[in-house]
């Protein structure tokens, strides 16, 4: 029934809890399909990539988050190998996590601007979709794609966990990316977000987890995992008046109408 469009199946806080664990309790909860991210194409892509290797409907993409963009090993994968390696298997569906991150600054500002760069490229050339990660930096990550796009390629995508403001959802849904709501979205304060999920079609929008982040109300503070997706989903189908269901419906074929490489067995 449920899609987790984004999840981090192979991350040290999920503790004791094994991939195997996971998959089983998301399955169990309806989850039905899942994307394990990528943060470091030198670091736990290997593994991310095996994990996705390892279960039926459980997919991969390939990238450098924001925060390692700026570690040499990251640095020095050119645009051709990046391609080359996301075309490589036909668990690799996408391309990311990558984007802008102002709030930590884990890497330099250029550095992430370069890598941003380097993977919008990417795929545009292998003709995957991009997943981006934006914090408190709006303007750059909308400004980026419209000068990468300026040669009048079709750059596809989405924005996930969408935290953002309003300026940037407009931006993204002029592109014709899919925005991606996480647990955030079930916080009490966040009802600025609320109001923007309410206003996006829903024939973009995407239901996330971020797992082992950000665990939706009633589990915000606990770890997150795909089988909470649900929770998230039954907020966005209250906010658009429709059965969690129709919500449930629409958010995986937006899914496997982007990420068109992922195919359910």
């Amino acid at each position: 029934m449920w899609i987790d469009s984004h999840c981090h199946l192979n991350h040290e806080r999920f503790g004791d809890m094994t991939p195997d664990d996971i998959v089983a309790s998301a399955k169990a909860a309806g989850v039905e399909g899942m994307l394990n991210i990528s943060c470091q194409i030198t670091g736990d892509f290997p593994t991310v990539l095996a994990t996705a290797e390892r279960f039926d409907n459980v997919w991969c993409s390939i990238g450098t988050h924001p925060h390692d963009a700026g570690l040499k090993g990251e640095k020095e994968i050119s645009r051709e190998k990046l391609v080359e390696m996301a075309s490589s298997n036909p668990k690799i569906i996408a391309i990311g996590e990558t984007g802008l991150d102002y709030y930590y600054d884990n890497s330099p500002r250029a550095d992430q601007e370069i890598s941003f760069r380097k993977h919008i490229q990417a795929c545009i050339e292998a003709d995957l979709p991009i997943i981006i990660h934006a914090r408190d930096a709006d303007a750059d990550i909308a400004r980026i794609m419209f000068e990468e796009e300026g040669a009048g390629t079709s750059l596809k995508g989405v924005m996930h966990c969408f935290s953002s403001g309003r300026g940037l959802a407009e931006a993204a849904l002029e592109f014709g990316f899919y925005i991606s709501f996480s647990g955030i979205v079930t916080f009490n304060q966040a009802q600025e977000l609320r109001d923007i999920a309410k206003d996006v079609p829903l024939d973009h929008i995407l239901v996330e987890t971020d797992a082992p982040f950000l665990a939706p109300v009633p589990f915000r503070g606990k770890t997150n995992e795909p089988a909470y997706v649900q929770h998230t989903g039954s907020v966005l189908a209250k906010l658009h008046n429709i059965s969690q269901e129709k919500l449930a419906s629409h958010s995986k074929n937006n899914f496997f109408k982007l990420f068109n490489k992922a195919k359910l067995v």
